[in-house]
């Protein structure tokens, strides 16, 4: 019985004729499994066509969902870590820290830029988790203080996006001074009357979460973010008893009023330029008017 008898044993087609399907073309769903291409995942802005799991993005991809024809002028990119407390773990801090700008092509955990979303004017400063964690030393506290700065003196409102572990420990007290340095430079934006936007994405914990993510004039979140201070299983540990489903996920967050509302990522450029209009009306139908086109008066 052939038909039952493999008459050639082993893989018989050369090397060179073997047809491979390149990486990064296809996309699986972490929740629900559902296999798509790339090409349709990014359409989606990297959302689940059949769950709407949001994936982690980085600043790149904020940037250009967020800007006008992806167009921006970024502040402060040189500026780097030092090694003020000589820290060493597995490897020197300054050796991490080098190992990682190549790695990612990032100068540290948060960028900051400025341009215009649907044609209004925007800074707006995003962590990038890939970046030791999007942990939070001085050189994060300085970039987003410096960038409340500049929306300050040219009165533009202010978005952050928050996407981190928490403190750096390499950095120790430096790291969680950065806590107080960026909450009052948000006071100061605050007395000036401009807005501020707080956008928490998946993680926002730890040092992060108790200062600057939490004081937005609106705190929004994309869908099933987590979001907290210290992790469930610390939390768990300490007060002896499980936690409740879905245990700080944005929704049950939103649902103990810690946030005012959850963003769907394909719908984010239009809702925050609906919320831009709404906190600063004066501002922008000034700008609109200068800005329309104009026609002849009858004598």
């Amino acid at each position: 019985m052939s038909w039952f008898k493999r008459v050639e044993k082993g893989i018989v087609t050369p090397t060179e004729e073997k047809k491979e399907t390149p990486d990064g073309l296809w996309y699986k769903c972490p929740e629900c499994k559902t296999v798509a291409t790339m090409a349709e995942h990014k359409r989606l802005l990297y959302t689940c066509a059949k769950c709407n799991h949001h994936d982690r993005i980085d600043s790149d991809e904020y940037f250009e969902i967020l800007f006008d024809n992806n167009q921006f002028v970024e502040l402060d990119a040189e500026l780097s870590s030092a090694d003020p407390l000589h820290f060493v773990d597995t490897k020197a801090y300054p050796q991490r820290v080098a190992a990682t700008q190549k790695q990612t092509g990032l100068r540290d955990a948060v960028r900051t830029a400025h341009g215009h979303l649907n044609g209004l004017g925007l800074v707006v400063a995003c962590m990038d988790f890939k970046f030791i964690g999007g942990s939070m030393g001085s050189v994060v506290g300085e970039k987003i203080a410096r960038a409340i700065d500049y929306a300050r003196q040219n009165r533009l409102p202010f978005l952050m996006i928050s996407k981190s572990g928490g403190a750096r420990m390499m950095e120790a007290g430096y790291s969680l001074m950065q806590m107080a340095k960026t909450s009052a430079k948000l006071a100061l934006l605050s007395e000036a009357g401009l807005p501020y936007i707080s956008m928490l994405t998946d993680p926002t914990t730890g040092g992060v979460t108790a200062s600057f993510a939490m004081l937005g004039d609106f705190n929004i979140a994309e869908p099933g973010a987590l979001i907290g201070f210290a992790g469930p299983r610390v939390i768990k540990e300490t007060i002896g008893k499980d936690l409740p489903k879905d245990f700080q996920s944005a929704e049950f967050v939103l649902e103990h009023g810690f946030l005012d509302f959850i963003v769907d990522r394909k719908e984010l450029k239009q809702q925050l330029t609906d919320l831009l209009l709404l906190l600063r009306p004066a501002e922008v139908s000034a700008a609109a008017e200068a800005t329309a086109p104009r026609t002849k008066q009858r004598v």
